[in-house]
């Protein structure tokens, strides 16, 4: 018997649980959500997951409460479980799967060399059609103007209009803020939109509406493979985390940084303070008037 895809393989294990096992309506929502995160986290691939990529999905969850991430890892080891009761897996890559250490959650990023490595595939595939100017045009705006998923598969058509630096978006909790468009963004997202058919509602449509998260986290994990960096080290939520980080360690305003990414808590933007660490002693060493001069005993 074939593994189906992951919406398949997820809805045959709920309903298992709900018929043979009578698990209450609360925890089979619970689980579909848990489940569903996962499967959007590993791109569409969670059914099919390997051992590593389990724990690294874990290790992302590794700061929720521990209630929480009790029940995740619960929903986890019983879908792979299920999967192997069924004959739909020979294997059970959950078997071992353990709670991660707790620690102060620090946000994955991506060197600049690597960002260059992936807009250097990006910047060849652009040219074999209009899947690669929607390509482009999708992470241009991921690592130039640091939108969350869901907001960049979701923009509008009129949304980033030609010459305008800066678009105003809804985001969490439909508040608007406003986010740069660089100049090499807008001109993809241009190039991008002038294949569009007249009428389209979305900048990035699929169907009657437009693209899907699991669509986009498939095409950066794809797009990292091509560049030669480990697909589980990618997303489209790090490609924001290393447009914040490079920002910073260029100089940016912290204040200016949270505006653009749309934190409540400017402590939620501090996070990324971290990475300045060399940048800062650097800064010092070269700017401080006292730098370098000689001390008496």
């Amino acid at each position: 018997m074939s593994l189906p895809d992951d919406r398949r393989a997820i809805a045959l294990f709920l309903d298992m649980m709900a018929a043979e096992r009578g698990a209450a309506a609360n925890t089979i929502s619970a689980y579909s959500r848990d489940l569903a995160q996962a499967s959007e986290a590993l791109g569409g691939k969670f059914a099919e997951a390997d051992a590593r990529a389990l724990e690294a999905l874990i290790h992302e969850w590794r700061d929720l409460a521990a209630t929480s991430l009790a029940r995740k890892l619960s929903a986890v080891r019983r879908f792979f479980a299920f999967l192997v009761s069924e004959g739909l897996r020979a294997d059970n890559p959950a078997g071992d799967l353990g709670a991660p250490a707790k620690g102060r959650p620090l946000p994955k990023t991506l060197s600049r060399e690597e960002v260059d490595r992936i807009f250097a595939v990006v910047e060849e595939e652009a040219a074999t059609g209009p899947a690669g100017l929607r390509q482009k045009a999708l992470i241009e705006l991921l690592y130039g103007s640091g939108l969350r998923a869901t907001e960049l598969v979701s923009l509008p058509r009129a949304a980033i209009k030609p010459g305008t630096p800066y678009a105003v978006l809804k985001g969490k909790g439909d508040k608007e803020r406003m986010v740069p468009v660089s100049s090499r963004a807008g001109e993809a997202v241009d190039a991008w939109a002038k294949t569009l058919a007249p009428g389209a509602k979305f900048l990035f449509p699929s169907g009657s509406t437009h693209m899907s998260r699991v669509r986009l986290f498939q095409i950066v994990k794809r797009l990292a493979a091509a560049a030669g960096i480990s697909p589980l080290k990618v997303s489209p939520h790090v490609l924001r985390h290393a447009f914040a980080t490079h920002l910073l360690e260029g100089g940016a305003d912290l204040r200016a940084l949270q505006s653009m990414l749309g934190h409540a808590d400017i402590a939620t933007t501090q996070i990324y303070t971290h990475v300045q660490s060399a940048h800062l002693v650097e800064l010092v060493n070269r700017a401080h008037p006292l730098a370098g001069a000689r001390q008496d005993d």
